[in-house]
């Protein structure tokens, strides 16, 4: 499958010209000086004196704070920082705050064993035991989903399934168990090695496929 995304190379002033072409509505924050929308309480204008603003398809001001490169998210998370002390800026996965746009977590009963921690995590990987690891975040709609079929597979598996929550230990499952977006399901082999499951299939059948496929290799 070849995707093909046709405004990849756009610059953010390409964007403002096509909408202003082609008269595309747009946020109507942009009118009021906001080139970047983040939430109400970290978002300011840019200039924060609203000086520079979008309005009626045309620039108000000089566009040049706005069209700077690299310039898309001025103006998001003001006075933010990661849990490291680093200037936020980034959302979605990244948002610390995010997990709270769901309600309960996942798996709370059932086969699928809770990996609370990085140490207890790095303790299964280098156990010698083979395992089944779900790297999830509980507000990701994705997890969601696959949450009934994961635990029926877990009922019948040949190995003991886990779930780690990831969005908290970002840094960890990037390096150590292959993660850059969620759900990540891996095989822990017994030497130690991770490997992905590379598929968007996520029924009880697929998992057990999964893990089937290994037996050859650790007969």
């Amino acid at each position: 499958l070849a995707k093909c995304n046709p405004i990849a190379y756009w610059t953010l002033e390409d964007t403002f010209d096509y909408i202003a072409k082609y008269e595309v509505p747009h946020h109507p924050l942009h009118a009021q000086g906001y080139p970047s929308i983040g939430d109400a309480k970290d978002t300011i204008p840019i200039p924060e004196d609203g000086s520079t603003k979008f309005v009626n398809f045309k620039f108000e001001g000089d566009k040049t704070p706005w069209l700077d490169y690299a310039s898309e998210r001025k103006g998001r998370f003001v006075g933010l920082a990661n849990k490291d002390g680093s200037t936020k800026t980034e959302c979605g996965i990244h948002v610390a705050g995010a997990e709270q746009t769901f309600d309960r977590d996942l798996w709370e009963e059932g086969a699928v064993k809770n990996i609370a921690s990085t140490d207890e995590a790095a303790e299964i990987i280098g156990s010698g035991k083979e395992a089944i690891v779900a790297v999830y975040a509980p507000w990701c709609q994705f997890c969601q989903g696959m949450e009934d079929e994961f635990a029926k597979y877990a009922e019948s598996a040949g190995v003991p399934v886990y779930k780690f929550r990831g969005d908290e230990e970002r840094d960890f499952v990037q390096a150590s168990l292959n993660t850059e977006s969620f759900p990540t399901v891996n095989f822990i082999k017994a030497d130690g090695s991770v490997v992905k499951y590379d598929s968007e299939a996520r029924s009880a059948d697929d998992f057990a496929t999964f893990e089937k496929s290994f037996e050859k290799s650790t007969a």
